[in-house]
């Protein structure tokens, strides 16, 4: 070993030569003999130490700016979200603004409506009047003939069987009497002529402006039409999206709202234009159907669990769907102990508590058949049997039950089968 270690000191003399070390203390002198093996020793030791320093350090780097790119990333992603969310409010307005103006037009409409029905009426009148008067003035003038033909068959027998000239002088007396009657009557049967034409073109006119009327009141209930057609699509998308059938829900929400009564009035009919008339009623009352199904889409959206349970920062950190190789029957969203927590729509609670995994629990029942829950509080502020609002704070956000964290467990249930919530909530972002 001795040999070993000499040819080892010889070989890195060249590189390393031999130092020596004076030590002296109190007149005492120690000399220390630094061989080229123990110099690459204490070289090779302080390399490796500046090597473990240097990478030590890297790694501390990449974990810093790994960390701040997390940061950066996830303040990206939250100005996103809001960014969507105030789109999806300004759309939730324009929509609102839209079914406004399409309920102004139709008010517009059925006044316009009304007008158009009055001036129907006051033309028809008049027209009934004027073909009246002409019945009349015909009649007249017939009878006026009649009696000019009798007279002048009489003047000419009397002319023809008498001779006397004061007979005679009677007789064309009357006959310039009965002649001037005639003339009159001529006159006045001309004149009826011409009344009874312009009553004609009166007549013509007013029908033509009827029709007018009827084509822009029929353009103005399809336009209508249309205007509630797009309206009501949307919200039929929206209970589709949460599971539900459209027209199950109206009929459920008119059981709720049937009520009739007040006195009753007998009808009265018209017969004037029948089938024009018809048609623009038809329209007009599916019209007035398209605006109670909108209605009664409104009365079931405000029953629906639709507004978001955390209005406060959160992030979502777990979704609906398989965890951990069992089913997740929520959603998870993540924010500091003691965050408020608020009531998604109107309803009962039917339990505040505790209840194994779920912590902390508060469920609150909701018409049509839905019912949410919320876990892992902290804090419950509502009792079993108390009606909530939409919106109202029932509870604060803690970490109680299975929960790795402070977080919110929200569920929505429909008639007990679990629901993705996010879809009551991509719901509520589309009719907004």
């Amino acid at each position: 070993m001795p040999n070993v270690t000499n040819r080892l000191n010889a070989s890195l003399a060249r590189l390393l030569p031999e130092k020596r070390l004076v030590l002296g203390s109190e007149g005492n002198a120690r000399v220390v003999r630094l061989r080229p093996a123990t110099q690459l020793a204490a070289v090779s030791g302080i390399t490796l130490a500046f090597g473990w320093t240097l990478v030590a350090s890297s790694v501390l780097a990449i974990d810093a700016i790994s960390a701040g790119s997390s940061r950066d990333q996830i303040i990206r992603t939250q100005a996103a979200f809001e960014e969507r969310l105030t789109e999806l409010s300004q759309e939730r307005d324009a929509r609102a603004a839209e079914a406004l103006a399409a309920q102004n037009r139709f008010a517009v409409a059925l006044e316009q409506v009304s007008q158009m029905q009055s001036q129907l009426l006051a033309s028809e009148e008049q027209r009934r009047e004027l073909e009246a008067g002409l019945d009349v003035v015909q009649s007249s003038l017939r009878d006026a003939l009649a009696k000019r033909d009798g007279d002048q068959k009489a003047v000419a027998e009397a002319a023809g069987s008498d001779a006397d000239p004061a007979r005679r002088d009677e007789v064309t007396a009357a006959l310039d009497i009965v002649t001037g009657e005639l003339r009159q009557a001529a006159d006045e049967r001309a004149s009826a002529v011409q009344e009874a034409r312009e009553a004609k073109r009166e007549a013509e006119d007013l029908s033509v402006e009827r029709d007018q009327i009827l084509a822009r009141n029929d353009e103005i209930l399809t336009q209508l039409e249309d205007a509630l057609s797009i309206s009501v699509e949307p919200l039929d998308d929206v209970f589709r999206s949460v599971g539900m059938n459209p027209d199950d829900v109206l009929e459920t929400i008119r059981e709720g709202y049937s009520g009739q009564g007040g006195p009753l009035t007998p009808m009265s009919y018209s017969t004037r234009g029948d089938a024009a008339l018809t048609h623009s009623e038809t329209k007009a009352n599916q019209i007035i159907v398209t605006l109670d199904q909108m209605n009664t889409y409104r009365i079931a959206m405000e029953k629906l669990p639709l507004a978001m349970p955390v209005k406060q920062s959160f992030r979502y950190s777990s979704g609906f769907g398989r965890r951990w190789g069992r089913a997740h029957e929520g959603i998870d969203m993540a924010a500091p102990v003691g965050t408020p927590i608020h009531a998604t729509g109107d309803g009962v609670v039917t339990y505040a508590g505790r209840q194994g995994a779920y912590g902390n629990l508060i469920k609150i029942e909701h018409e049509l058949g839905v019912e949410t829950r919320y876990g892992h509080l902290s804090r419950i502020r509502v009792k079993v049997g108390q009606r909530v609002s939409q919106g109202e704070r029932i509870g604060d956000m803690g970490n109680t039950g299975r929960s790795t964290g402070p977080h919110l467990h929200y569920e929505v249930r429909m008639k007990g089968r679990a629901v993705d919530p996010m879809s009551f909530i991509k719901a509520a972002s589309n009719v907004q």
